[in-house]
Formats: C-alpha cells, sequence, structure tokens
C-alpha cells in the first residue's frame, strides 16, 4: 500500500545547529514543521566537531598553561591521560543525539530518521515518507574531504581524531588549516610526535602572515615538525604502522595519518536536480534572501554557498534569517562582524577587515600590530607568542578589523567584535573604564 503524503508548511533537511535554529523558530511562528536527520542529531559541532574538540582542547590547555610556569613558582608535572581524557568527551557526547531528538518532538516538531532525496520541486522522500512542503531549508553541513590517492583508505579524518581510544605515539596530518592546526596542537600537548604536511608554504592564508608564522613557532617548541611543499602521492600500509609518500620523494613513517584538507557541502546526494536547485562544490547556490534556483527552498549554513565562515554561529544566524524570510520579511541578508578563532597553541582569532583586504586600500587603511608579550595580561602568565593586530578606518577613527594570537585570543577577539560591531571609535573607547589588569583593559593601548 503507497505512504499517504504529510504536508508541513516547512521541511528542515539536517538536524545540527542550523537546522535546529529554523526549526525552534518556525514553530514559534506557529507553522506545522518536520525536520530530517540521517545521522546524529545535534549535527556535527555538538557531536563530532567544535564541543568534543574544546574538552579536548581544555585538559591539554591547562597542561600547557601549567607548564608555563614551571621554574615561576608551579611544580608544573602534570601528565594526559587520553583514555580518561576521551572518556570525559564521550560522557558529554553520548547524550547529545538522544537529547535533541527528544527535544524537538517535545515542541511539537515532527521528526524523521533516514536519508532526505527529493522526488519533485515540493516532495521529499525519506525512508517510505512523502513529505510535501510549501518551504524546504537544506541545513546538511559538511564532511571531511579525503585526498584521492593511492592508500586513502588508510587516512583518518577529524572524526576519527576526536574519538580516539588511544592517541598513537606518532601522528601525521596532512593540510595547512585550522583544523590541522588544532589537531596539531591537541596531539603535541597531550605527548604524541606531531608531524604536518602542507602541499605550500603558507598556512592559514586567511589570517594574517606574522601572526601565523609566531602560531607555528609556538608548536613547533611543542615538537610539532612542519614539512612544507610536499604535495602527497600515496599512503602505505607497512609493519608498524604507515608510510607517507609524496610526489618529490619525501617519505615519513607513522603511526596514523589523518586528513585535515578541507570539508565538502552535504548537498551531493539529495536528488537537487529533481528540485531544480543548482549546486557546486561550495554548496548549494543562493541569493541575497538565502534561496536557491527554486524560490521555495532554502540552503543555511555549511550547506550554502554563502559568503561567510562556515560557522556554527553564522549558520545559525542563517537559519533563523530563513525563518524570517518565510515569514514574510522579504529583507537581504546583512552579516555582522564574524569571529573566528583558531584553538591552537597558542589561539589565534580574527574578526572584520582582513589585513589583505586592508593593504589594497592604504589611503584609508591603517594596519598595526603589537608585541604584547610585554604587557601585564602575558607577562604574568609567561606568554611570549603574543601579536595583536588592529585595522584602523582613518576616516572615521574606527577599528573595522583585528587579529590576535594569544592564550587569551578568544576572549580578546570577542571584545574587538562586539567594539567593531558598535563602531566605537578611539575617543570613546578611552572614556571606557574596566577591570584591570585584564585583556579588557588593554583595548585603550590597541587603539
Amino acid at each position: 500500500m503507497a505512504q499517504a503524503t504529510e504536508k508541513y508548511a516547512a521541511v528542515i533537511i539536517g538536524a545540527g545547529p542550523a537546522g535546529n535554529a529554523a526549526a525552534s523558530t518556525l514553530k514559534a511562528q506557529g507553522k506545522t514543521v518536520a525536520i530530517v536527520e540521517e545521522d546524529l542529531w545535534g549535527g556535527t559541532c555538538p557531536n563530532r566537531g567544535c564541543d568534543p574538540k574544546k574538552i579536548l582542547y581544555a585538559a591539554v590547555e591547562a597542561k600547557q598553561r601549567a607548564a608555563l610556569f614551571a621554574g615561576a613558582g608551579l611544580d608544573a608535572k602534570l601528565k594526559t591521560n587520553w583514555p580518561e581524557l576521551m572518556a570525559n568527551k564521550r560522557a558529554y557526547t553520548r547524550e547529545i543525539s538522544p537529547s535533541t531528538k527528544g527535544s524537538l518532538a517535545n515542541s511539537g516538531i515532527k521528526t524523521y530518521m533516514g536519508h532526505a532525496n527529493f522526488s519533485s520541486p515540493t516532495t521529499l522522500e525519506v525512508g517510505g515518507h512523502h513529505l510535501e512542503a510549501e518551504n524546504f531549508i537544506i541545513a546538511t553541513g559538511q564532511r571531511p574531504r579525503l585526498l584521492e590517492i593511492p592508500g586513502k583508505e588508510f587516512l583518518q579524518t577529524s572524526t576519527d581524531f576526536l574519538d580516539l581510544d588511544n592517541l598513537p605515539q606518532d601522528i601525521t596530518i596532512i593540510g595547512g588549516g585550522y583544523v590541522a592546526f588544532e589537531l596539531a596542537g591537541i596531539a603535541a600537548a597531550a605527548g604524541s610526535q606531531v608531524t604536518v604536511v602542507l602541499y605550500n608554504d603558507r598556512p592559514l592564508k586567511a589570517f594574517p602572515k606574522q601572526l601565523v608564522d609566531k602560531l607555528v613557532v609556538g608548536l613547533e617548541k611543542l615538537a610539532v615538525h612542519f614539512v612544507y611543499n610536499q604535495d602527497l602521492a600515496e599512503v602505505k600500509k607497512t609493519a608498524p604502522g604507515f608510510q607517507v609518500v609524496g610526489k618529490s620523494g619525501y617519505t615519513h613513517d607513522t603511526n596514523a595519518v589523518f586528513a585535515a584538507v578541507g570539508r565538502q557541502p552535504n548537498v551531493d546526494q539529495l536528488g537537487l536536480t529533481q528540485a531544480g536547485v543548482e549546486y557546486s562544490r561550495f554548496g548549494v547556490i543562493v541569493d541575497r534572501h538565502l534561496r536557491s534556483t527554486a524560490a521555495h527552498i532554502y540552503a543555511v549554513g555549511d550547506a550554502a554557498a554563502s559568503p561567510v565562515p562556515k560557522l556554527t554561529p553564522t549558520a545559525g544566524y542563517e537559519a533563523k534569517y530563513v525563518a524570517e524570510q518565510i515569514a514574510g520579511n522579504d529583507a537581504e541578508i546583512s552579516y555582522p562582524a564574524v569571529p573566528t578563532t583558531v584553538f591552537s597553541f597558542p589561539k589565534l582569532a580574527q574578526v572584520g577587515l582582513t589585513e589583505d583586504e586592508a593593504l589594497k586600500d592604504p589611503a584609508r587603511y591603517r594596519v598595526k600590530t603589537t608585541d604584547v608579550s610585554s604587557w601585564i595580561t602575558y607577562k604574568r602568565q609567561h606568554e611570549s607568542e603574543t601579536l595583536v593586530q588592529i585595522i584602523e578606518d582613518k576616516l572615521n577613527d574606527q577599528v573595522v578589523g583585528a587579529a590576535c594570537l594569544s592564550m587569551e585570543a578568544d576572549e580578546m577577539i570577542n571584545y574587538l567584535t562586539l567594539l567593531i560591531g558598535e563602531q566605537y571609535s578611539a575617543q570613546k573607547l578611552r572614556a571606557t573604564l574596566f577591570a584591570y589588569p585584564t585583556t579588557a583593559s588593554d583595548l585603550q593601548y590597541l587603539y
């Protein structure tokens, strides 16, 4: 007997942060809402991404902060217990999927488990169910990309790293982006020998080179070894582990190889052609309303080819925006300043106008980079790899971009994001009092 068609005002594909935000907002508007998930409810971020990464990072960060005080009043002989650390992480993540699904159901949102595929522009097939909707929101996230080389079956990804039972003694990470730097920092601080292999000589291209170079120095002090300009040709299985082989003849023997070479949107197996939706390797092609080429189908977060960093906050922001679009608000999307952070050792963060963008218009913008290692905030913590970069708009005496390198960079960048968003001038900032000595009280000396 044929399955009856189930009709909704909106169907969301993907139950990560973006999908959940959209579903909750639409439900609060009084609409009938369904959400589809084929993997873990809650999505990548809380299950196998930013949250578990931060749990692992927090422990090794404590160890590294203590190590900075060796010989300065603290006997810092801490040792990482990886199985205990992983058990702590799993105690958090094991509750995410069932609690997320339960919360959605309790809110009156219909949940479907299975792979979604468009059979027409208005109908979605999910495990025998036929879901018809006035609007669809694609929020399917991304997955780690693998290299198409011989031996790619031996490559692991960040998903595997964040769920390792035991940390290998020697690991190799392929890539030069933020994931590579974060995994390298965690592994090295936890006691592993780490080699990072890059196909070029410019890691973290979106960040200021001076700050990136300083971060590399910090990781090298943790015994992370960087190998530049090596295009990987093959990964071979060996008796003790694996061998990484470069096209130029470079070889390295290791216990595990992790690919951190980017991510790809999960939009290629949704039957989008049947729905009249165009997509590229960057995701679903959307306009300034986050509408696809089929006007009733939207895409948000990592699944959308939108011009912002693919981060959890931007995904949620886009999802709520689309929910308002469906409710009748037809204004084009306008993004606030978006901060991004590399949780390595030290941390690297950035917001607003970048150095590369500013240098294209030197008549208007001034780039100022300050070594703050002698400032009390950092000197008291014995940090040496510390820089803050400020980009000033000369026309209105405002900071429009910033980058930070320190163990406090994640906090500092949040302050700077707020100041940029509120268009603080140097004069207004000097009239604001902050507790001293803190990262916030340092702001007036940077402007």
